[in-house]
């Protein structure tokens, strides 16, 4: 019997070459009138960013944009830009980025309205409906965090990375266009491509996953690993830019009807302690984990296996086999190993404890305790 489970979806999404052009469109149905443009310090400076901004002007709509954002946002990054939302009277936010200006635009929209420190909305049933609305326009095909309903940011004090999530903090619009990923540099692409693809993976092996999250999952896994090379080679491809794109949508669906587990335990336990990217993290120790949960999710894996093109009718050789293509393809499109983060093996321990904590660690289809983290951080830097 398939458990019970319940399937929401808040966010429209508007998909397409091109569909920026709704940008304007899509505003004037929220009746914005005072628009925040949230993203980072590179981004603001693009054409891309022109681009968008004189698609509020051309509309008459007052805009700001903050672009106060940094990598792995930081919780004085949300809550300075949340009291100059409130300062300027905004009433819609655009966000318009990676997973960073994203997430963090997720937070603002809570702490504009309902004031406070935004740990203090960790956890669930801390956030009112009371938010302001939010729409998503993603620059990678990475994260997903365009059409997910939790947003990741970084305790300074603690250097502890923690979740906050509720469907009221979900965009009301993603418009998710393909064509602003094709100036998106080659590490870049290959980073946030297997951040994809680990979101993709592990939304369909989580314990909690159900049905609706498998299938997605899966179906992403196709997009990505047929299309992650070509992309990050040849970045001018839109039809692979296209197809990563919708790879990573698909992915975040996953995931956030899910959860994500082991990975991204370590991957922000690394983020949280040396402000490490967070896609690369998920790139360098998917593998390993892989390898240790492959026990308990066999034929899942050699699904994985097969959906990424490998022809092997024995589960047990076609999960082994995917776990090697997955370490091939990282290699293949240039991503470099956990040193190149410069770990201190010093610190394996607190990261293992870290990892621990993680409210996703539950969710990995193997249980790992401390002391398996500790095996695993070794591992990766053993490589």
């Amino acid at each position: 019997m398939i458990n019970s489970f319940d399937f929401l979806l808040p966010t429209k999404i508007r998909y397409g070459t091109g569909i920026i052009q709704v940008l304007g469109e899509e505003l004037k149905l929220l009746n914005a009138k005072n628009v925040m443009v949230i993203t980072d310090k590179v981004l603001a400076k693009t054409e891309m960013a022109e681009r968008l901004a004189g698609l509020i002007q051309k509309e008459g709509i007052r805009f700001i944009m903050y672009d106060g954002i940094e990598a792995n946002p930081k919780d004085y990054n949300v809550e300075a830009c949340a009291e100059k939302a409130r300062e300027e009277s905004i009433d819609t936010l655009v966000a318009f980025g990676g997973g960073s200006p994203i997430d963090a635009a997720k937070a603002v929209a809570v702490l504009a309205r309902q004031g406070g420190k935004v740990r203090s909305y960790q956890g669930k049933g801390k956030i009112k409906d009371d938010c302001l609305p939010l729409l998503t326009i993603p620059t990678t095909a990475g994260t997903g965090s365009e059409v997910t309903f939790s947003s990741v940011i970084t305790d300074t004090e603690e250097r502890f990375k923690f979740t906050i999530k509720s469907t009221a903090i979900a965009a009301k619009t993603a418009i998710i266009d393909p064509e602003l990923t094709l100036t998106v540099p080659p590490l870049i692409t290959a980073a946030t491509g297997i951040d994809a693809l680990t979101h993709a993976i592990e939304g369909y092996t989580a314990n909690c996953t159900e049905p609706i999250a498998e299938a997605v999952g899966l179906y992403a896994v196709e997009y990505i690993a047929k299309n992650i090379v070509e992309a990050v080679r040849n970045g001018s491809n839109l039809e692979a830019r296209d197809k990563m794109m919708m790879g990573s949508l698909l992915a975040g669906l996953s995931f956030s009807h899910a959860d994500v587990a082991s990975v991204h335990c370590m991957a922000e336990a690394l983020g949280s302690i040396y402000d490490a990217p967070h896609g690369m993290c998920n790139a360098i120790l998917l593998p390993y984990v892989m390898e240790y949960s492959l026990p308990a999710a066999e034929h899942k894996y050699a699904r994985i296996a097969r959906a990424m093109g490998i022809d092997e009718t024995n589960d047990s050789k076609a999960a082994v086999k995917g776990i090697e293509l997955i370490r091939q393809l990282s290699q293949e499109i240039g991503l470099p190993g956990i040193k190149s983060l410069n770990v201190s093996p010093d610190d394996f321990e607190l990261l293992a404890e870290m990892s621990v904590k993680n409210g996703s660690n539950d969710s990995n289809p193997r249980a790992i305790t401390r002391d398996g983290y500790v095996m695993l951080f070794n591992q990766a830097y053993q490589g």
